[in-house]
């Protein structure tokens, strides 16, 4: 065969570029490998350039300008003139790597650098980045789709040579055969737009193909008992012949013959069409039945979309917008110019239907923001583009056109209409994606899985950054939460102490300033059943007891006992709570004027008695906690003329937080069973809702913690930032006067295509 004879020749090209013939030394199932791949490759190649007139010829009759057009035609030339050189090239290349698998490169020779103006250094720049993008694109595509099985193929070429590969360094990896793919075509004399399509050309026809690469070539080692126990997945389609561009043909009933397609698909997308003949001619006009009408096939159905789509306003009122009529005048000007009625085939019709029906759930969804709608709208044309390629939009949930619409409702779940909504970095996202599938989906629909993978790393980044400061709001409203729930208890305490009782008013101030700051600090750090606690209550006590008056004449000498321990205690408890030294002095200053009053008072009442041992000890203990004792010989009058200001606690004690104001009415009390309490339990943390400000202010929000301590339920917008909090009972109020609602997170394709049938199926039993 002349291919056999075209390999024979480059392994012997090969052989006499290197004297030490390492081909020799390959293993033979290794010799087998790259035989079977070189046939395969060869075979892509050829279905590559068979479709590259036909692509690179539509591209010139689509051209705007002369410029344009020539080039694509001078393309065309070129390429006819090169192929036998390309492919020559690129096999060689491959022949090459699988020869050098058993030596160690040296190094490789740096190219020169050609001499290049500085006016043209940019543009070649400009060029080169454009290749390494499209190539970067198209090997991650097939490592997304057959990294295992090219992991098993590199894990058994390196269990039979010397050299260590990896999945990059892989003779078959798409790295190496895009890099080899580029080099041989080095020689064409094209612009980058055009290299880019035939790139573009080696993705579909070459790497498209490397699933059956890999297959066969693991298929290959394991008979020849190479790691037999790594099994690959099966590739998921055949190789495919050279056919047209689009990715089906027609049969005579107009069903499309969907390469791939499973049993189950075709019994789901059979089973909406079955809906939709039952309901035709009451849900949706039924079509004219003309008898001299040619259907259009689904090719020519893809041009007149594609037409439509590129012809699209930028700006269009979506409700204003009607697929189906825009189609059927098309229709109208095409059978005018042909002599003949032109109709869209059943099959085709009802995937325009089913996508027709599909959108107007969608713009008629509450849970969408209105200035996404229009663009979400935009999407129409692309995706029922999608849907007449490929029948599994429909019923696989993976799709990437499907779930690239899910990701962008599920990312416009949190966004708000806002007067300067261009400049917000989702919308322009979402704009740019739209936009690229306006100019850019011809009739290959991996277009979604690039834009897919783009807006899933956009969003991904974005979660992030509203993850980290979601648990930042989180930590502090627990925070916050602690605080507050340490400031009801030291509330309680005082309130419990204090109420109703009059007291000298600079141990009101000193209880309610200072000592309830060590009571917060100590509730806080050891919590209420710790010893720490209850020692603090107990100097609290014992300051109230202290300065309180007493006809017991035991008291004197308890109070003898007592102020050492007080003063000390009330001195290292305000100290560790870093309460003011200035205040602190101050309020030790007149607290010593109550406590030797309280011993005038005593002496009055009673002679003093004679000082026993006891209390002569008591006195040194005082006088080593630095208590002034001699005060206690002032004269009885001067003490009187001093006597402190009394205050009775007749109010309730609320302790504010800096910052805050004093707290609000009580909320109002709903009974258990309150319908509107239900809605508010079944709230989970993460669930969207809409808050009705006013008549023209809405805000969108999520539950990101629900602080038991307090009752409180938080919400943040979608960058993670609190902007509301709200109790059980004043979310349950909000209900009851329609001010709230529950936004649905459901993937929104799965909604709308479930709401579709179920209204097909209401109309058929109606």
């Amino acid at each position: 065969m002349k291919t056999d004879a075209n390999v024979v020749h480059l392994n012997k090209a090969t052989a006499e570029q290197s004297p030490t013939s390492p081909v020799g030394r390959l293993p033979v199932a290794l010799i087998q490998v790259r035989d079977k791949a070189a046939q395969q490759l060869k075979q892509n190649l050829q279905s590559l350039f068979d479709n590259a007139d036909d692509t690179l010829f539509e591209m010139a009759d689509r051209a705007t300008s002369n410029a344009e057009q020539n080039a694509f035609f001078e393309a065309m030339r070129d390429l006819r003139l090169k192929r036998k050189n390309i492919e020559r090239g690129f096999l060689q290349k491959v022949f090459e790597s699988f020869a050098n698998l058993n030596q160690y490169e040296i190094g490789k020779p740096q190219p020169a650098l050609d001499a290049v103006s500085f006016d043209s250094l940019s543009l070649v720049q400009n060029d080169e980045l454009e290749e390494t993008v499209a190539l970067d694109a198209m090997v991650a595509k097939v490592l997304s789709r057959d990294a295992v099985a090219l992991g098993h193929l590199t894990t058994r070429l390196n269990a039979l040579i010397s050299k260590k590969l990896d999945d990059k360094s892989n003779p078959l990896g798409p790295t190496l055969l895009s890099e080899y793919f580029l080099d041989a075509c080095s020689g064409l004399g094209v612009e980058i737009k055009v290299k880019l399509i035939i790139l573009k050309l080696f993705e579909k026809y070459v790497l498209g193909g490397c699933d059956v690469l890999y297959a066969e070539a693991n298929q290959a080692l394991i008979s020849a008992g190479i790691l037999p126990e790594l099994k690959s997945a099966q590739p998921r389609r055949q190789q495919r012949p050279a056919t047209s561009s689009y990715a089906h043909s027609t049969g005579e009933e107009g069903m499309p013959l969907l390469e791939g397609a499973d049993q189950g698909v075709q019994e789901v997308f059979g089973a909406l069409q079955d809906l939709l003949s039952q309901v035709r001619g009451s849900a949706m006009p039924r079509r004219a039945q003309v008898s001299d009408a040619l259907p259009i096939t689904s090719n020519d159905l893809m041009r007149l979309l594609s037409h439509m789509q590129q012809r699209a306003p930028a700006q269009v009122n979506i409700e204003d917008f009607d697929l189906r009529e825009q189609l059927e005048q098309l229709l109208e000007r095409a059978s005018s110019k042909s002599g003949k009625t032109r109709v869209v085939g059943e099959v085709d019709e009802d995937v325009i239907n089913l996508v027709s029906m599909l959108f107007e759930f969608i713009l008629d969804d509450r849970t969408l923001p209105d200035s996404l709608k229009a663009l979400i709208g935009r999407l129409q044309i692309p995706m029922l583009k999608v849907a007449v390629l490929d029948k599994t939009f429909f019923s696989r949930g993976s799709h990437p056109a499907r779930r690239l619409l899910n990701e962008i409702a599920s990312a416009a779940l949190g966004w708000v209409d806002q007067d300067d909504a261009q400049r917000d970095s989702l919308y322009q996202k979402i704009e740019q994606v739209v936009q690229r599938l306006l100019n850019d989906f011809v009739d290959d629909p991996a277009i979604f899985s690039e834009l897919l993978a783009e807006f899933m790393a956009f969003t991904g980044d974005e979660r992030r950054r509203s993850e980290l400061l979601e648990q930042r709001t989180r930590d502090a409203e627990e925070g916050s939460a602690k605080a507050e729930l340490a400031r009801r208890q030291v509330e309680h305490a005082l309130n419990e102490r204090l109420l109703g009782k009059t007291l000298p008013e600079v141990v009101v101030r000193l209880l309610q300033e200072a000592w309830s700051k060590v009571l917060m600090l100590t509730c806080l750090k050891h919590g209420v059943d710790s010893d720490e606690w209850h020692a603090a209550l107990q100097t609290m006590d014992d300051l109230v007891w202290s300065v309180a008056p007493h006809e017991d004449p035991e008291a004197r000498l308890r109070l003898l006992e007592l102020v050492p321990g007080l003063l000390k205690a009330l001195r290292e408890g305000m100290a560790s709570a870093a309460f003011d030294p200035f205040s602190t002095s101050e309020f030790f200053s007149q607290l010593e004027v109550l406590h030797v009053q309280a011993f005038q008072r005593f002496k009055r009442a009673a002679p003093e008695p004679e000082v026993t041992p006891q209390e002569s000890e008591v006195t040194s203990d005082a006088a080593r906690a630095d208590i002034e004792l001699p005060l206690l010989e002032l004269p009885a009058a001067e003490a009187v003329e001093d006597a402190p200001a009394m205050v009775e606690v007749v109010e309730e004690i609320i302790l504010l937080a800096p910052g805050q104001t004093r707290p609000q009415e009580p909320d109002v009390v709903l009974p258990d069973d309150d319908e509107a309490l239900q809605y508010v339990d079944s709230l989970r943390v993460g669930s969207w809702v809409e808050f009705q400000e006013d008549e023209e202010h809405k805000l969108r929000c999520k539950l990101a913690a629900i602080i038991k301590p307090t009752g409180k339920y938080v919400f943040v917008n979608r960058t993670g930032m609190k902007v509301l909090e709200k109790t059980r009972n004043a979310l349950a109020v909000e209900f009851r006067r329609n001010a709230i609602r529950l936004l649905d997170d459901a993937l929104l394709f799965d909604r709308a295509l479930e709401s579709v049938i179920g209204n097909l199926r209401k109309l058929k039993n109606a």
